[in-house]
C-alpha cells in the first residue's frame, strides 16, 4: 500500500511475543488511520480558497466542458439548467452501489438534479432530463451529508456532481462543523473539464466516472457532446492524477482511488473494447471498472432504433472478455440484476 495517499499514519500499539530463547521482546504495529481527505483541506484553508475559485466559474459558467457562460449568479441558465442554488432529487443509503462503497451500511448517495451531459437513454432521465427534484440551501445540503453519516453510510456519494460543483465545496464546510467525517464519492458522467477537477484535489476521495462513448459522433447522437472521448480521457487521467488506483482496506472498502463505470450498449456503440484498452494502456491496468448490464430503452430513445432492446448476454461476455484481455483485472464483482437474452 503507497503511503502518498494517506492522510494520517500512526503506530498505536505493540505486539508481545518472545524468542527462541524465551525471551520476550515487542514487535511494533503499524496501524493505518484514514481521514477524509477535504479535513486537512479544511485545516490548511486549502478549502476555503477552492471555494473562491470555485465561486468564480459562476458569473460566466465554465463549471464543465460546455462552458455556456452564462452567470448563474445572476439565476441565468445553460445547458444543464442548473442556477445558483444546488438542487436535489434525493438522498438516501445506497446498497446497489459497487460492493467496496457499499459494505454492509451502504453508500450515502444524493441525487442531484439536471445533468451537464444529457444522453438521450439516461437511465434516470426524470432527474436529469425532466427535472425533478427542488432547489435547498447549502446548510441544507450540508445536513443532508451529516444525516448520511448518522445512518451508517460508507461514504458521501455525489450522483451528477458536475454541474453543481462549486455548491458542493460551499456546503462542505458546514457539514465538517457539523461533524462530517467520511470520504465523498464524486460520482459523474466523466464530462467533467480538468480545471474544475483540479479545485477538487485533496478534497475528493474517490472518483468515480463513467466513461461512456469511445466515437465523437455516437456522442454527438446520444448526448449532443462530439468532444465527449476525448474530454473524458483527460478527466480520468487527472482524477488518476490525484488519488491512484482503488485502495481498499482490510474489509474490502474504499478508502481513495479511482472507480471506472462503463455502460454496454447495444449493438456495441459504446466501443467498449476501445474504452477498456485506453484504462489499461493509458491509466492502469489495476483500475477497478464496473462494466455494467443495466442498460434499458428509456428516455428518448426511439422505437425500432438500435437503442430500443436490451443487451445480450453474447454482447456483456464479450465486454468483459475485452477487459480482461487488455489486462485489467479489477472488474467489480456482482449478481446480475437481471436476466439478459
Amino acid at each position: 500500500m503507497s503511503l502518498s495517499f494517506l492522510s494520517r499514519v500512526e503506530v498505536i500499539k505493540s505486539d508481545l511475543s518472545f524468542d527462541d530463547q524465551g525471551k520476550s521482546r515487542y514487535h511494533k504495529i503499524l496501524v493505518v488511520m484514514w481521514e477524509a481527505l477535504y479535513l486537512k483541506a479544511y485545516r490548511e484553508k486549502i478549502l476555503e480558497e477552492r471555494i473562491e475559485k470555485a465561486w468564480q466559474l459562476l458569473e460566466a459558467c465554465t463549471v464543465c466542458p460546455r462552458k455556456c457562460r452564462v452567470n448563474r449568479l445572476q439565476g441565468e441558465k445553460g445547458f444543464c439548467r442548473g442556477g445558483l442554488l444546488p438542487e436535489v432529487s434525493s438522498y438516501a443509503p445506497h446498497f446497489g452501489e459497487e460492493r467496496p462503497l457499499v459494505g454492509r451500511s451502504g453508500s450515502g448517495t444524493i441525487f442531484f438534479t439536471h445533468c451537464n451531459l444529457g444522453c438521450i437513454f439516461c437511465q434516470n432521465y426524470e432527474i436529469s432530463h425532466l427535472g425533478e427534484g427542488r432547489p435547498v440551501s447549502f446548510e441544507r445540503l450540508a445536513r443532508m451529508m451529516v444525516e448520511l453519516q448518522a445512518l451508517g453510510c460508507l461514504n458521501i456519494n455525489f450522483v451528477t456532481p458536475t454541474h453543481f460543483v462549486p455548491q458542493i465545496l460551499k456546503a462542505l464546510p458546514l457539514a465538517i462543523d457539523m461533524g462530517l467525517k467520511i470520504p465523498l464519492v464524486y460520482n459523474t458522467s466523466g464530462y467533467d473539464s480538468v480545471e474544475t477537477l483540479k479545485l477538487l484535489e485533496g478534497i475528493i476521495d474517490i472518483y468515480m466516472p463513467d466513461f461512456k462513448f469511445i466515437n465523437p459522433e455516437v456522442a454527438r447522437a446520444l448526448a449532443q457532446a462530439p468532444d465527449y472521448p476525448q474530454v473524458a480521457k483527460e478527466a480520468l487521467r487527472e482524477m488518476h492524477r490525484q488519488v491512484g488506483d482503488l485502495i481498499l482496506d482490510e474489509k474490502g472498502v474504499a478508502k481513495r482511488g479511482l472507480l471506472v463505470r462503463h455502460l454496454v450498449l447495444p449493438a456495441g456503440l459504446a466501443g467498449t473494447a476501445e474504452v477498456m484498452r485506453f484504462l489499461a494502456e493509458e491509466i492502469s491496468k489495476d483500475t477497478y471498472v464496473n462494466i455494467m448490464d443495466q442498460y434499458r430503452p428509456c428516455g428518448e430513445v426511439r422505437r425500432g432504433s438500435v437503442l430500443d432492446r436490451y443487451i445480450t448476454s453474447e454482447e456483456y461476455e464479450e465486454a468483459v472478455s475485452s477487459a480482461l484481455a487488455c489486462g485489467l483485472h479489477r472488474l467489480d464483482q456482482r449478481q446480475r440484476w437481471r436476466l439478459i437474452w
